[in-house]
């Protein structure tokens, strides 16, 4: 009986073979990406590389970089626009955030009026904005303030064609910054500088620091506000970009292109420490 039940049983069938993925297919390559890419490396090769590859090499070729640079009037020039530069930058750091705050979390009369004076300097040529400046601060000035001529007058005109920069690099990262965050800390007993030390500053500090680089790096390049307001007196009040103009102007180009590499090099450097600051920033929200 048992025989014949074991016979009955249904045999079981053997385990099926475990199901292969489907294997990716391959995408072929999308011809409008190529053509994008393709069209935009020739188009920055045009307008932007190959022409900073030109002035890179008349002014190294034959060893008169240095010589060039060197020169007391060209190295009074590149100290004053540097060191000018870095100065801007560390009051537009300071400055422009307070501005971006005021604008941010402040209401007032005017609010909107201020907001859109903020962009004047974009818009504004700067040969306009050196002559407004030289009215105002000039030997007629209507202030009895003479800057006309002066190192003083050369830092306030940067500080003009720079002002945009921090503060519309500030403000979009204190509109979207959590007010939770530092509710909650006013409510753990925390005071306003404490809340603002520990919450808020590492929040904007990339942003403040940014904006600052993007402010240096427009002010070494600045020409036609300091044109007036300068003077353009050799070892005192003439920027880089005057000199390099003056040198053209004399048919000096390889000593031109030299002073101009100097230049690219110092803004290439930070440009480079603000991708760095980009990519600190980022880690940080995530």
């Amino acid at each position: 009986m048992a025989t014949i039940e074991a016979r009955a049983a249904p045999i079981s069938a053997p385990p099926a073979a475990p199901a292969r993925a489907p294997r990716p297919r391959r995408r072929p390559p999308h011809l409008g990406t190529g053509l994008g890419l393709g069209l935009a490396v020739t188009y920055l090769s045009l307008i932007v590389l190959l022409p900073l590859a030109a002035v890179v090499w008349r002014g190294t070729r034959g060893g008169d970089f240095w010589r060039a640079v060197s020169t007391p009037d060209s190295w009074a020039a590149l100290k004053l626009t540097v060191g000018g530069s870095l100065l801007v930058a560390a009051i537009n750091i300071v400055m422009g955030t307070v501005i971006a705050w005021v604008l941010v979390r402040d209401r007032f009369p005017g609010k909107a009026v201020v907001d859109v004076l903020i962009d004047l300097p974009f818009a504004l040529p700067t040969i306009v904005a050196g002559l407004v400046l030289l009215a105002l601060y000039g030997t007629a000035s209507p202030l009895h303030l003479n800057l006309a001529y002066t190192q003083a007058g050369v830092i306030v005109a940067l500080l003009f064609v720079t002002l945009p920069f921090v503060v519309r690099t500030v403000q979009p990262v204190l509109l979207e910054l959590d007010r939770d965050m530092e509710e909650a800390a006013h409510s753990l007993g925390a005071g306003g500088w404490l809340t603002f030390r520990r919450i808020i500053l590492p929040n904007l500090l990339p942003a403040m620091l940014s904006g600052g680089g993007l402010a240096f790096t427009r002010a070494i390049a600045e020409y036609g506000s300091t044109v007036l307001i300068s003077g353009n007196i050799k070892f005192r009040t003439e920027v880089a970009a005057v000199n390099i103009f003056g040198r053209i102007e004399n048919d000096e180009i390889t000593s031109a292109a030299a002073v101009s590499t100097a230049l690219l090099v110092v803004a290439f450097v930070v440009l480079a420490g603000l991708d760095l600051v980009r990519r600190w920033g980022a880690r940080r929200g995530d």
